[in-house]
């Protein structure tokens, strides 16, 4: 299984870009994608929030922690404004 340290390249994985999302919105938007992406068993995904005031960055955060399906994420060392997650998927 791979792990977000081996990540380098990120432009190869799925991608949910939140700019111009509220918060609800981005949960919705979160929730959402990451479900689709354990169906089509996606191990690594990311997702942009942005840099700015850090709201969407937050809000992201907090729907990884609660979500069963995610394993893990971090900021990307590369971008502040990227968040990559690796989620459960049925082998």
């Amino acid at each position: 299984m791979p792990t977000l340290n081996d990540v380098i390249f990120i432009d190869s994985y799925p991608k949910l870009d939140l700019h111009g999302f509220d918060r609800e919105s981005a949960r919705v938007a979160i929730t959402d994608f990451i479900r689709d992406q354990v169906k089509l068993k996606q191990s690594i995904v990311t997702i942009v929030h942005g840099r700015g005031t850090g709201v969407l960055k937050e809000t992201c955060h907090q729907v990884l922690k609660r979500n069963k399906n995610v394993l893990d994420f971090k900021t990307f060392y590369n971008n502040p404004g990227c968040t990559i997650v690796l989620l459960y998927v049925d082998e």
